[in-house]
């Protein structure tokens, strides 16, 4: 069984990455030491209302807690990016804490990006109304945000994370619009004792996002041995510990909830987000959905269609789940890595079937397709691959 470190700290571009139980005992010591005075957690509603988990973020930040915003939702719209900055003005607020999932951490980020960026909401609206939206600009001068994760999504090594600006009913194109700067954490407290707060729900519903950013990585056309080595551990450290913390194999002891923290860090490092990720953004631009239920239903299928176009670097991905390639035939070792992960993916309580989300409809798979051809994260398919629209579509079919 492959052992993590009890307790250790990397910094990576620019963010410091804290990890170890209890950790959050620091974020008051952290702050100091950066002149920070006046911290708002920025959360949703059932993080606000968990005492196990909020106890310990609020006795770790002490005297310089400022306030808590407990109204963020899974829809990550700009109102509430805009509500979090009102809120920070009042109580003179200069350090923004996103606690819980990927939503919270990019309501946070993006918060402290338009924080800066001088236009109102309705200054967002008229452009996106306009076809002229533009990203904000991101400086030094923005409030620095730290985030403490307690779900899987792999949302927290990141600089990103959209909000909605226009809905599709408001919209002129009859699709949402988005928007995001750019705003890495300063610091990820990553604390294994927070994880075992959080519903067992919703660890399997983020388990399958946070996943496939490893599994994605060794694939990505861009890919190098150093994001290989990182991807693979992490996936390794995951497809063990996953099934028994967030799903039917457990229950899970301390030591493999702190392995599947580790590896969910491990999977963000120079992660290379392609294909299967531009599937979750096609659903997310159109519906209300967790991304990571339309990766569990969809990443089976993707797989297939990739191995039976080009190799993917099976034989990695195949090393991530622990297995041998050795004479192993390259149609063997692809449906091994199938199996695997499908296995996985099983194991957790999420979809299987695109038509058990309750928000899809079939007869939106063709322009889904599209959106997803067009998707950015499309660039980064594997050398050789060159998806169309009905590539895509069969996949989507095949999944349904």
């Amino acid at each position: 069984m492959l052992q993590t470190a009890d307790a250790f700290e990397y910094e990576h571009r620019g963010c410091d990455l804290i990890y170890g139980r209890g950790c959050v005992d620091r974020l008051g010591g952290y702050l100091a030491e950066r002149d920070l005075d006046r911290a708002m957690v920025v959360c949703g509603s059932n993080v606000g209302s968990n005492e196990d988990l909020m106890n310990p973020v609020e006795e770790g930040l002490g005297e310089r807690l400022a306030g808590v915003f407990d109204r963020t939702t899974s829809e990550k719209r700009a109102e509430t990016a805009f509500e979090v900055i009102d809120e920070m003005r009042e109580r003179d607020v200069d350090v923004l804490v996103g606690v819980g999932g990927g939503s919270s951490l990019d309501i946070a980020r993006q918060a402290s990006v338009f924080a800066r960026d001088g236009r109102s909401l309705a200054d967002l609206r008229a452009g996106a109304r306009k076809g002229e939206l533009r990203s904000p600009d991101s400086d030094d001068e923005r409030p620095p945000v730290v985030v403490v994760p307690t779900t899987f999504a792999g949302a927290d090594v990141s600089s990103g994370g959209s909000v909605e600006v226009l809905s599709a009913v408001e919209s002129p194109t009859d699709q949402p619009v988005s928007v995001s700067g750019s705003a890495m954490p300063v610091a990820d407290f990553a604390d294994p004792s927070l994880f075992e707060t959080t519903p067992a729900s919703a660890l399997a519903g983020s388990a399958m996002n946070g996943f496939d950013k490893g599994l994605e990585t060794p694939y990505a056309r861009d890919a190098n041995p150093i994001s290989d080595a990182t991807a693979v551990h992490g996936m390794r450290l995951l497809s063990d510990a996953l099934p028994r913390v967030a799903g039917d194999k457990g229950p899970a002891d301390a030591g493999t909830i702190d392995r599947a923290v580790a590896g969910s860090l491990l999977v963000q490092l120079d992660r290379k987000i392609s294909i299967v990720h531009a599937f979750g953004h096609g659903f997310a631009r159109r519906y209300a959905v967790q991304q990571g239920a339309v990766h569990a239903v969809v990443v089976p299928h993707v797989l297939r269609y990739l191995f039976a176009e080009v190799d993917a670097n099976r034989a990695a991905l195949a090393n991530g789940f622990g297995i041998d390639s050795a004479d192993r035939s390259d149609a063997e070792l692809a449906d091994a890595v199938i199996d695997a992960v499908t296995e996985l993916r099983d194991a957790l309580a999420v979809p299987t079937r695109l038509r058990e989300l309750p928000e899809t409809r079939r007869e939106d798979v063709p322009a889904i397709a599209e959106f997803i051809v067009d998707d950015s994260p499309m660039n980064r398919v594997p050398a050789g691959l060159d998806p169309n629209v009905e590539d895509i579509e069969a996949v989507l079919r095949d999944a349904w």
